[in-house]
Parts: C-alpha cells; sequence; structure tokens
C-alpha cells in the first residue's frame, strides 16, 4: 500500500473508484483546499486503486465549539476507506499515522478528528490509536447535487484529540 498526497490526475480516479456526493466532488474540493495550501488530502493506494483518504486540515476543525477549546489545532478531516469491505485491514490506521507524521514534521504537537456518535467502529480505532475525547459538537456540512440542489446536514460528534508531542505510536 502507498499513501501520497494527492495530485490532480488523481481526482477523476477518486471519482470513478470512492463515491463523494456533490458537484464538483468532495475529492475536487478537498484538493483545491490542498493547492490553496489549508490542507493537504492523503490518499491510500492499493494496486494502483484508491483505497482510502483523509484529510489534514492544518487550519484546524471549523466547528465553533471545537474552535472555541483547540483554535486551529490541525484535523485528520474525511477519513474513510473504500470499499466498506477493506476497513479493519490497517488502511485508517495507516492514514492517521501518515497524517501524524506531517503534523509532526511541520512541527505541530497535536492532531485532531472527530468522529461520529454513532460510529462506534471508528471511535474504537481511534481510541486504540491514543485518540482522547475533548468537546462534542455538531457537524454542519452541505453537498450539492448534479441539480443543483444543495443538502444540508449535522451529525452529532465528539471531536478526538491525540498528542504527538512524544515520538513513537
Amino acid at each position: 500500500m502507498e499513501i501520497r498526497p494527492c495530485r490532480a490526475e488523481d481526482v477523476p480516479v477518486l471519482d470513478r473508484h470512492i463515491p463523494a456526493p456533490g458537484a464538483p466532488s468532495r475529492h475536487a474540493d478537498r484538493f483545491a483546499r490542498q493547492e490553496a495550501g489549508t490542507g493537504t488530502y492523503l490518499l491510500a493506494w492499493r494496486d494502483a486503486v484508491p483505497v482510502g483518504h483523509g484529510q489534514v486540515r492544518w487550519d484546524g476543525c471549523a466547528a465553533p465549539e471545537v474552535r472555541a477549546v483547540l483554535g486551529d489545532c490541525p484535523e485528520l478531516n474525511g477519513l474513510d476507506v473504500w470499499p466498506e469491505g477493506l476497513r479493519g485491514q490497517g488502511i485508517g490506521t495507516a492514514l492517521v499515522h501518515a497524517a501524524e507524521e506531517l503534523v509532526r514534521e511541520r512541527g505541530g504537537t497535536a492532531l485532531g478528528l472527530g468522529v461520529a456518535r454513532d460510529n462506534p467502529r471508528a471511535a474504537a480505532l481511534y481510541a486504540r490509536l491514543g485518540y482522547e475525547p475533548v468537546v462534542a459538537y455538531t457537524d454542519r456540512w452541505a453537498w450539492t447535487d448534479a441539480a443543483g440542489r444543495t443538502h444540508a446536514c449535522a451529525d452529532a460528534c465528539t471531536f478526538l484529540v491525540r498528542s504527538l508531542a512524544v515520538r513513537g505510536r
């Protein structure tokens, strides 16, 4: 498996292999954030096929509840492994470790991420990796379908943080 930042030519491949609602796609949005310098969009590849992704948002979580407590602590956002049958094989763990290393390389001492309260499997992974709950919040996001309709979403979440000050995993 290879993990690396997204390149422009990867976006159409991602759109074909990993469903992402929206027009433009969420992959294109995340790549645009990377091009603007406010994120790094990490991709996991297996046999030249994308199997997972997550974006380090250098400016932190946008939720006001999180910003009030943590300011601009870098956030690993949108972590996903696809197709679902590949979950539990270490791809998500490898993406988290790659994100942690990026934060360390930039001199960061912590990484945060949100987990939906109805996602105990992901919460168990993050706890195993040393992430601890800090603040409850509502993750609000929207996407636009092909017909131009905007869909607003809200998920009850917990923001978790792991200190990266001490090397090791």
